[in-house]
């Protein structure tokens, strides 16, 4: 089997892609092991994380080795020691292990968390992890992350509600928290609970229910769509007939919008400037009514770019938060308050719901989690019979 050193990553070789921990037993220790060499998994290909856990690895090793020593019979001035100090107990085991706890600081957590789980997210992602840590430094302080009390965790979230957070930003801040802590207690084999778990608060507090677009306001809305004729009211009407999310719209592609089958549909996936929210977000969307006037629109226009919209594609990541401040800003004046881009998916499901839809089509359409272990057998419904729910909505 093909081994790779590495002296870039001390105390590892590299097999197949993983890094394994590797180091030689001292000679005066030999009588203790059955294998001249300590030789591990360290269960990663990540340069920057073998390294971190190899050091760790070699260091309890010194510590032990230290202690067997200890024992030796044999050890010079052995006689002189103190009781306490003649064996290898297992408070010493963890006071080696506390102190190695101790030289992780809530900024490593964070930096590790998102060298290792932000690699490919959206900025957002990364932002909202810093956040949150930056919350916890306001509230409680900049700690080793194995100081952090159960009492500090409850401050935090006292402190989030106190600065006028609704619920759900709550809940948001707090699981992003929780799993930084619960990613570096994994990553460097910590031993202690992570004290963000199971806390309460109150979900629905601060939060106002989105209404739906009435369908009367909907029609209207429409109409204005295709007096202006522009970019911007062509997401609206995409979005307005297809339920669709309002990124997941702006981030498409023109080769996602099929015109040219005996169905017309939008094939909606995952791209890498702009994610979907769900797996059960991938999905077929046939195209009726004004998302089809939209979509034969865009397929006309801007014909130097790739992208559907590429206002809001030129940088990485799809500029949706422009598109909704831009969207929300017009609908404002056609619509009851309190009604956004956001709410045409909420009309989606009580439209379809008054045609006595079933849900489980309600579900594939909008591209919600269906619920049920059936769920995700089979290829799902076919584009004709999602087709013959939506016209329904035009009649």
């Amino acid at each position: 089997m093909t081994k790779l050193l590495t002296k870039s990553v001390p105390f590892t070789f590299n097999r197949y892609g993983y890094y394994y921990f590797s180091r030689r037993v001292p000679a005066d220790l030999m009588q203790h092991y059955s294998y001249p060499r300590v030789v591990q998994s360290l269960k990663t290909k990540s340069a920057h994380t073998a390294k971190t856990r190899a050091f760790v690895a070699a260091a309890k090793l010194d510590e032990y080795w230290s202690h067997l020593r200890m024992t030796d019979a044999d050890l010079f001035g052995r006689n002189l020691l103190k009781p306490e100090y003649r064996s290898f107990s297992t408070n010493t085991q963890l006071n080696v292990s506390m102190e190695l706890e101790q030289n992780i600081s809530l900024a490593d957590a964070l930096k590790t968390y998102l060298v290792q789980k932000g690699n490919g997210k959206r900025q957002t992602f990364h932002l909202a992890s810093q956040r949150s840590c930056t919350y916890l430094v306001y509230a409680c302080g900049s700690k080793n992350i194995n100081n952090y009390t159960r009492s500090d965790a409850l401050k935090y979230r006292d402190y989030l509600i106190e600065r006028g957070m609704v619920g759900s930003s709550v809940g948001r801040v707090l699981n992003s928290i929780r799993a930084i802590f619960n990613f570096a207690i994994s990553e460097y084999a910590l031993d202690f609970k992570n004290p963000f778990l199971g806390m309460y608060f109150d979900k629905s507090a601060g939060v106002s229910k989105r209404p739906p677009i009435p369908i009367a306001d909907i029609r209207k809305v429409q109409q204005q769509c295709r007096l202006m004729d522009d970019e911007l009211r062509w997401l609206v009407a995409l979005v307005s007939d297809t339920g669709m999310r309002l990124a997941e719209g702006a981030g498409l592609l023109k080769s996602d919008i099929i015109l040219s089958a005996d169905i017309p549909y939008i094939s909606l996936k995952p791209h890498l400037w702009r994610p979907l929210k769900t797996s059960g977000s991938q999905r077929d969307i046939p195209l009726v009514g004004d998302s089809l006037w939209a979509a034969q629109r865009l397929s006309e226009a801007f014909p130097e770019s790739l992208f559907a919209f590429p206002r809001y594609n030129k940088k990485d990541v799809t500029n949706s938060n422009s598109a909704s401040a831009a969207l929300n800003k017009w609908l404002r004046q056609y619509v009851p308050e309190g009604c956004t881009m956001h709410s045409f998916r909420h009309s989606m499901r009580d439209r379809l719901r008054a045609i006595e839809c079933q849900s489980e089509i309600i579900d594939r359409i909008g591209g919600w989690t269906s619920e049920g272990v059936g769920q995700g057998y089979g290829f799902g419904y076919p584009l004709n019979v999602l087709q013959d729910w939506i016209k329904r909505l035009e009649i």
